[in-house]
């Protein structure tokens, strides 16, 4: 748990979070508020639906290396 928060993946070494987002996730203002918390906490946070991580996981992937390969910076 970060915070009140579960994620569903996270590389703290990256400060990097990956969620899933099924059809639970019709409530945008929740999730801009936890995503919000989340950058506070100094994570980067990746949102994909979950039909592309089936249809087109390479696409995933390589917004996942990319994200992990970039420096954080913090304000």
């Amino acid at each position: 748990m970060i915070g009140r928060y579960v994620a569903d993946f996270v590389c703290l070494r990256h400060r990097l979070i990956v969620e899933a987002d099924g059809p639970h996730h019709d409530d945008r203002a929740e999730d801009a508020a936890r995503d919000d918390f989340l950058r506070g906490e100094g994570f980067r946070v990746l949102r994909f639906p979950n039909p592309q991580i089936e249809n087109r996981p390479h696409e995933v992937l390589a917004a996942i290396i990319a994200a992990a390969d970039k420096k954080l910076t913090r304000d």
